[in-house]
């Protein structure tokens, strides 16, 4: 499939790697792959990643066709925390993946689900996420309910919508807060200038998260939280932008404090948990609440912090 764009007065002089990535769901990087390949045209013709495109030039992406890579069951350790017919709640570690995706094909959760479930999952996410309803990050640990049949899937889905699923997380940022709690409310959408992440944005989707002070340290806050929507990065993002990111999280601005560089072996990525998940039970009409205790790693950080 192809698709054009013609640049507009304001895009002249732009690198056509960046044009891309602003116009089409790709990464830089693979907007630079795009034109080497020869996928991505000037005017017809091949361009370097650091051509200055002009007034009128037409850029064209024909994308390459999705390499289907079959999804296939893994004997992984699964803590299975709840599970019934219709139903399971998982405690998934940090560091594994919710679900195959380029770069990750194997090691996921999904990968143990198929091992551990076999068919007995929702088909609603398809073959590459069956029985998926929401994710958490790779690098966040913690609670969340896999579908076992599309009824649940869709019962699920529309619980995430109507905010009845509630997702408690605890997180500790950077810096101090003056007040014990708060909401953060401001749209999320990609990041214009870098497409693998998200940021604050006019035109984003509806985020809202609650916050509140659950211990206070020398430069550093325990924090307990509470989304009503669900966007991706929605508390790495949202804690970010108050100037406040998590600890850990380099990829929206920590890592960079004597705390993280010390502690470099223990911290890998954000410090965030999901330690608490609260749902109607699709069949039963149940209202069930499950709870995660924090990481290993979490709960040393935390004893390092109370020593500062």
């Amino acid at each position: 499939m192809s698709e054009r764009v013609i640049v507009c007065p304001e895009e002249a002089g732009t690198r056509a790697d960046v044009f891309l990535t602003a116009h089409f769901d790709v990464t830089r990087t693979a907007a630079a792959r795009l034109l080497d390949e020869g996928a991505a045209l000037v005017n017809g013709k091949v361009a370097a990643k650091n051509y200055k495109l002009r007034v009128l030039d037409i850029v064209t992406l024909e994308m390459p066709p999705v390499k289907e890579v079959e999804t296939r069951a893994e004997n992984l350790p699964l803590s299975i925390v709840y599970e019934d017919d219709d139903i399971a709640v998982i405690d998934k570690p940090k560091g594994m993946v919710v679900h195959p995706a380029a770069g990750n094909e194997d090691g996921t959760l999904v990968n143990a689900l198929l091992y551990h479930m076999g068919d007995r999952l929702s088909g609603i996410g398809g073959e590459k996420r069956p029985g998926i309803v929401h994710r958490i990050d790779k690098d966040t640990s913690g609670l969340l309910v896999i579908a076992k049949n599309d009824f649940a899937h869709t019962i699920l889905s529309e619980g995430l919508k109507t905010h009845s699923i509630d997702r408690e997380y605890m997180a500790v940022a950077i810096g101090n807060f003056k007040d014990d709690g708060g909401t953060v409310n401001k749209p999320i959408g990609r990041n214009p200038r870098d497409r693998k992440k998200m940021a604050v944005v006019a035109d984003g989707r509806e985020a809202v998260t609650h916050y509140r002070v659950a211990e206070r340290f020398h430069g550093y806050t325990l924090l307990a939280l509470k989304l009503e929507t669900g966007r991706t990065h929605q508390i790495r993002v949202h804690m970010a932008s108050i100037g406040h990111p998590l600890l850990g999280d380099t990829v929206y601005g920590g890592g960079g404090t004597k705390f993280e560089k010390q502690q470099g072996d223990l911290l890998v990525g954000q410090t965030l948990h999901a330690y608490r998940l609260t749902l109607t039970h699709p069949r039963t009409g149940e209202v069930m609440t499950f709870e995660s205790p924090l990481p290993a790693y979490f709960e040393t950080v935390l004893e390092k912090l109370r020593k500062i």
